[in-house]
């Protein structure tokens, strides 16, 4: 049986007639959107205790300060707002007054699209609550963005999401999937995204914000979600824009020798380009969905495991729903315009130069390149070892079907396909052996792992590691 999706006024309503909750809200740049489903539900005085917008500047900068890098829609800014506001009411309202009082503070900072719709729309939402009127607060944090082509329309997209956001919250909170899930309630992607979602606090210690970029992307509510070392999901325009990005696609299940000698092997080679600042550069590890679901159902377990080993040697992890490389750049263009690398194995790029994989597009597999390589784009190709023939392979005797040769000569020629250094005794490694080993208690693969990344998997019990052979 479907579960009946109540209405934005149904939800505000029975958060009003919820007598212990009290909080505050605040709202900047999309007008007083969210709260305004409280007043017109009825019985809001019993919810709200405040609602404003320091919708001017400098009133906004007296309140909560300024940011250091003058923004105001900010993830950091939202923080601000928020502690400000939840500091105020528990400071104001006594609590021996009211003693079963579960205090809120919920705030959003919103870029909704301009008059000549040059811009973006996009808005950063985020609520501070306690379960119980004794208990320490919990934060939840989101980053949307907003595809309608009105402003009046995003306005409205941005008061459902906070109904949803704030009602999610107070009755779903044991179930941190189904929070992420009715966000969504009489929304589509079509209207908002979200790229990133935070759960922290006392009631949230054995989430971990990792599997909770992984379900945005695997229930489609975005196609990308990215996470750091520390393991906590990021925004993807605050690490990418106007960034060099330099990315690597593969299981990692686990990280082997070869991984670690692409990446080193294609950034130094990537750091050489005249129009590459080092500085400005950030290396992405990229998981694909269909990569996780190669078995059939995504493992969480084996998905964490994966993350543990890139995030303990200090990577930062973007998980897709792109299986063409294509579709990938498209994404990277939306935050920069910079010089992009991406370092492949030959087996990667021989697909790529296969026509079957790009019959949906009206041009073919020109139309694809034409989507790749309009950009600045280079391709880093790590050789492969021919096992049966002893030989290796690189970019000069890659088999390429005859009617495309044409085009990958181009490519050549113009320098966007090149070869990268290589350490030809860790050719044979591969991904899939290890991990049998792992699995099979099999000696030797210590060796076939980066330093530390060994004592991690002992140590963490990953990929169902056992200490000794039964």
């Amino acid at each position: 049986m479907n579960q009946v999706v109540l209405s934005p006024a149904q939800k505000a309503l029975q958060i009003n007639l919820d007598s212990n909750l009290y909080g505050t809200f605040a709202e900047i740049g999309a007008g007083q959107e969210v709260v305004r489903h409280f007043f017109r539900a009825g019985g809001a005085s019993g919810t709200v205790a405040k609602a404003m917008s320091a919708y001017d500047k400098d009133f906004s900068d007296a309140i909560y300060g300024k940011e250091t890098d003058g923004r105001y829609v900010c993830e950091s800014r939202l923080k601000k707002i928020i502690a400000h506001e939840y500091g105020l009411i528990t400071e104001r309202i006594e609590r021996n007054k009211h003693p079963e009082k579960r205090f809120f503070s919920f705030a959003n900072n919103v870029a909704t699209i301009n008059f000549s719709k040059s811009n973006d729309g996009h808005g950063w939402m985020g609520i501070r609550f306690q379960l119980n009127s004794n208990s320490q607060p919990n934060d939840v944090i989101i980053h949307f963005l907003l595809h309608e082509l009105e402003t009046k329309q995003q306005q409205i997209s941005t008061g459902i999401l906070g109904v949803n956001l704030l009602y999610a919250c107070m009755f779903h909170h044991n179930n941190p999937k189904e929070i992420i899930k009715q966000l969504f309630d009489n929304l589509n992607s079509g209207q908002i995204q979200i790229d990133m979602i935070k759960m922290n606090g006392p009631d949230f210690v054995h989430i971990d914000n990792r599997l909770l970029s992984l379900y945005l992307v695997k229930e489609k509510m975005i196609d990308a979600v990215i996470f750091g070392p520390d393991g906590y999901n990021l925004q993807p325009s605050e690490i990418l824009y106007k960034k060099n990005i330099l990315a690597i696609r593969g299981s990692f299940r686990p990280v082997t020798k070869v991984n670690i000698d692409m990446i080193k092997n294609g950034y130094n080679k990537f750091i050489l380009e005249n129009k590459v600042v080092k500085e400005d550069l950030q290396v992405l590890f990229e998981i694909t969905l269909s990569n996780l679901s190669s078995e059939g159902e995504i493992d969480e377990q084996d998905f964490l495991d994966r993350a543990d080993i890139l995030c303990s040697i200090g990577q930062t992890v973007l998980i897709s729903n792109y299986q063409r490389y294509y579709k990938l750049l498209d994404y990277f263009s939306k935050f920069t315009n910079k010089r992009m690398g991406v370092i492949l194995g030959v087996p990667n790029l021989k697909q790529i130069f296969e026509e079957k994989y790009y019959r949906h597009l009206d041009g073919g597999i020109l139309e694809a390149f034409g989507k790749m390589f309009n950009r600045d784009l280079k391709i880093y190709l790590y050789p492969f070892l021919n096992t049966e023939k002893g030989s290796i392979v690189n970019s000069n005797n890659i088999e390429i079907h005859p009617r495309l040769k044409a085009l990958y000569q181009h490519l050549i020629f113009n320098k966007r396909i090149i070869d990268i250094n290589y350490n030809k005794e860790i050719l044979n490694i591969y991904s899939h052996e290890v991990l049998k080993m792992i699995k099979e208690s099999t000696s030797g693969w210590e060796k076939l792992v980066p330093a530390y990344v060994d004592n991690i998997i002992k140590e963490k019990k990953l990929f169902k590691y056992k200490s000794e052979k039964f």
